[in-house]
């Protein structure tokens, strides 16, 4: 049976890529039809992919902050920027004004398609266009309901993304999945989102970004 990845998203294809390294089948499902969409909006259409340097106290949680500097540091950054340059093939730049790592090309499209390339290289099956509807754990692993059917997998990756742009495939769905298994769900709230307006009076400044400060009173 295969491990099964839900979610064709950065964290998926790494996460099936290393899976795929213990010498068992690896399973993506992805509900978009090409997968990576959130890598393809990010850092304005060029990616963002490394900060220069690791700043654990940068980043804001309500869980232990042991825990999210443990993570972070699980995977020291110069073996991500390896990682990235010599197994996914993508050379990357420093941008000094920014203190971020972006692919030579400063083409997003060529982190995501890098990755599955990899991916596909590395053995892993995608099935496009699918989503995930129920799973319920089983004597031999977990059953898994798709829109394409019942299916078994020796174990589940939820890599679903959270709730910020439901078009590229974060729509909740994978939250959902957690949520009837009985994981403890915390409420969500906006973090980094895009303000989408109708007509899209701001479309002529989309990849333009700025260093500004905004006070609050």
């Amino acid at each position: 049976m295969p491990i099964l990845v839900v979610g064709a998203g950065a964290a998926g294809l790494v996460a099936a890529i290393t899976a795929s390294g213990h010498g068992r089948p690896v399973r993506v499902i992805e509900s978009t039809a090409d997968g990576g969409r959130k890598i393809l909006i990010s850092g304005g259409g060029r990616c963002n992919l490394l900060p220069r340097a690791l700043q654990p106290e940068r980043f804001v949680t309500s869980s232990p902050a042991h825990l999210v500097r443990r993570l972070l540091r699980s995977w020291p950054l110069d073996s991500q920027k390896t990682f990235f340059e010599r197994d996914v093939g993508i050379p990357l730049k420093l941008e000094e004004e920014t203190a971020k790592y972006f692919p030579v090309s400063d083409r997003a499209r060529d982190v995501r398609d890098g990755l599955v390339s990899l991916a596909r290289r590395s053995g892993v099956e995608f099935q496009f266009s699918t989503r995930l509807v129920a799973l319920a754990p089983s004597a031999a692993g977990w059953t898994v309901t798709t829109t394409r059917g019942v299916d078994r997998a020796r174990a589940v990756i939820l890599a679903t993304g959270g709730l910020s742009v439901p078009s590229t495939g974060s729509d909740g769905g994978g939250l959902e999945a957690a949520i009837a298994l009985g994981h403890q769900h915390h409420d969500t709230y906006p973090a980094l989102t895009p303000l989408v307006a109708e007509p899209a009076v701001h479309a002529d400044l989309a990849g333009v970004s700025l260093n500004v400060r905004v006070r609050a009173r």
